[in-house]
Formats: structure tokens, C-alpha cells, sequence
């Protein structure tokens, strides 16, 4: 197994542990039944799922784990432990954040940009130097993972709120913008980055019940396979330019098609309706105390309006993880990225 020192991990809800229960007047929250159902002891983390998320998976396989670290934010606020609990890594990410610094304002009020992400990171970097020194400090750094889970938010704004842009220039935005976020971590001393592409959006619950007949939305689902081929080519760009620099791209697309298209042979049941929520696919909401919630959760693809079961979490972290030759994960997996010593 890799033993990774420490694990970074950036993004939005799909690997949020609780940073947005810290942002006044945010609208992107979990932190309340039936979030959490089946978490030790049945507690709302913050985490949208029913369970654990995927950065839970990724850390458990990568080293000495029970789950993510924790939410910078939650770090932040006990100053005694602050230096001692960063060592082992910090989750950043924040739910309805996205690539471009204004997604998720609109709809949610207040997000953690990724931006403002890797602003926090550079925070922690300089702690880690304090206690570490310089040398041993950077040597942390650099064989830390970085695991980052971003992108369908910025298309979710683009489809809610309908943007004077066209595809082709929102796709050059979002592309020049992550790679600017890519240098900005490759600076501070990252060099070992595992990324997600964004999955089905298009059959999420949420928009399925906004579709005519229940359909997927093919011009989301356009976007997301748009916006693998896209970060596929600015990683190998980016990696040729930057040494040292290794990177794993997890294809969430193909992923996901292939559970919708055959959920049995993944042990699925139903792959179009969420667990928890209210109206048609249970997807007119996030999941409250107020909702219907399944009984078998781990039939279920989708938890919420937006969101996987932990089950669904699981399987695609493995595949993350594990996955051999390029359908699921490209050029390496996960654990083999892991692996490199800097």
C-alpha cells in the first residue's frame, strides 16, 4: 500500500467534509438529517452523502486513515491543535465552489473559491515550513497527494443562471483558469496531483426532474466529456512543462454511464432516483428531516438531489484507486501515483 505523509485534497460538495458549516449564509450545506444516516454514530458532518465521500476512500487506501482529514476551517478553529493536526493534511474543498472564482455566489451565496483554497493551502505550507524546517518541510510537500474534485458547479451556473457565453469560450475559460490553479499548487511545492473528472451531470436526480419524461440533459453530459478530453490535454501539457510534476485524471464520465447503463453488474438497483429527497426522482431538493429516505442505501447510485451514495463513493474511489489500463483512470492510477518519491 502507498503510505502518503500527507493528503491535500480541493474541490466542491463531492469532496466537502464540513468546510461550508463555517460560512455565514452559505446555502450549500449538509449538516443536517438525513445527511450523515449511516456515519459512525449517524452524525451530519458537512459530508453530502449518507456516509463518506470519496476523499475518505482515497485517504483510508493511501495511508493511515479512517477518513479525510480535516476541514481547514475546522482546523482553524483550535489554535492548540492547528499545527500538530495539519501534518497529515487538510481538506479545502468546498461545496458549490467551482474553477472560476464567481461559481456557486449566485446560487449559494458563500463558497470557498478554489482560489481562496489554495490561498489557505499556501497558509498551511508556510506552518508545515515553521515546524518542520525548510528541508524536511518541502521533502512533506512534495510527496504529499493532492487529490482534486472540481468543475461541475461552473457548468451547473452556466446552465441555471444561462450566461451570455458560448461553449467553446466557457470551456478556454474554465481550462486557462485550472491551469493557473495547477501552478499556483505546483509552486507552493505539489507535485503529485490525482484529479476527477465530472461525472453524468446531465442524470443527476436533480436534473432529471427538471427534464421532460425524466430524460438525461445531453448538453450537460456534452460538457463533462468536453471537459475530460480538455483537462486530459492540459495535464500532459502542463506535466511536460513542469518537472517533477505527475498526475492520475479519474474519468468519473465513464464511470458513471457505465453504472447507469448496468447497474446490476455493479449491484445497483436504481441508478436514476436519488435516496432522500422530495418530488419526482426525489430530485426537487436536498435531502432534509422532512424527506422520504430509502431503506437500502446501498442499492442506490444516488443519494441526493447531486450527489452518491457512500456506496457509489466507494466504487469509484476504488477505481480511482486501482483501476489498470486507461478506461478509468489515465495514464496511471492512484496508488501508483502515490507511489513516486520525491
Amino acid at each position: 500500500m502507498a503510505d502518503v505523509p500527507a493528503i491535500f485534497v480541493f474541490g466542491d460538495s463531492t469532496v466537502d467534509v464540513g468546510t461550508n458549516n463555517y460560512l455565514h449564509g452559505s446555502l450549500a450545506t449538509a449538516n443536517n438529517p438525513y445527511y450523515g444516516i449511516d456515519y459512525p454514530h449517524h452524525v451530519a458532518t458537512g459530508r453530502f452523502s449518507n456516509g463518506y465521500n470519496p476523499a475518505d476512500f482515497i485517504a483510508r487506501h493511501l495511508g493511515d486513515y479512517i477518513e479525510s482529514p480535516p476541514a481547514f476551517l475546522a482546523l482553524v478553529q483550535k489554535q492548540s491543535t492547528f499545527k500538530s493536526g495539519i501534518l497529515r493534511g487538510v481538506n479545502f474543498a468546498s461545496a458549490g465552489s467551482g474553477i472560476l472564482d464567481d461559481t456557486g455566489n449566485q446560487g449559494f451565496h458563500n463558497v470557498t473559491s478554489l482560489t481562496r483554497q489554495i490561498e489557505q493551502f499556501q497558509t498551511v505550507c508556510g506552518n508545515i515550513t515553521q515546524i518542520l524546517g525548510d528541508v524536511k518541510g518541502s521533502k512533506l510537500i512534495a510527496n504529499a497527494f493532492y487529490f482534486l474534485s472540481v468543475g461541475s458547479n461552473d457548468f451547473f451556473d452556466q446552465f441555471r443562471f444561462n450566461y451570455n457565453i458560448s461553449t467553446p469560450e466557457l470551456i478556454a475559460d474554465l481550462s486557462d483558469t485550472f491551469t493557473i490553479h495547477l501552478q499556483n499548487l505546483y509552486n507552493l511545492g505539489a507535485r503529485k496531483f490525482g484529479i476527477c473528472g465530472i461525472p453524468t451531470i446531465g442524470c443527476l436526480p436533480g436534473i432529471r426532474a427538471v427534464t421532460p419524461g425524466g430524460a438525461c440533459n445531453e448538453t450537460l453530459n456534452g460538457y463533462a466529456q468536453i471537459f475530460f478530453n480538455t483537462t486530459l490535454s492540459l495535464l500532459q501539457d502542463f506535466s511536460s512543462a513542469n518537472p517533477g510534476m505527475n498526475f492520475s485524471l479519474g474519468n468519473y464520465f465513464l464511470m458513471t454511464t457505465g453504472v447507469i447503463d448496468n447497474p446490476v453488474a455493479s449491484g445497483f438497483v436504481e441508478v436514476e432516483g436519488a435516496c432522500c429527497g422530495t418530488g419526482p426522482y426525489k430530485g426537487g431538493y436536498k435531502c432534509t428531516q422532512n424527506s422520504d429516505v430509502c431503506k437500502k442505501r446501498d442499492e442506490y447510485l444516488f443519494w441526493d438531489w447531486f450527489h452518491p451514495t457512500q456506496k457509489a463513493s466507494e466504487m469509484a474511489a476504488l477505481s480511482l484507486l486501482y483501476a489498470t489500463g486507461q478506461e478509468f483512470v489515465t495514464p496511471i492510477n492512484f496508488t501508483t501515483l502515490a507511489t513516486i518519491q520525491h
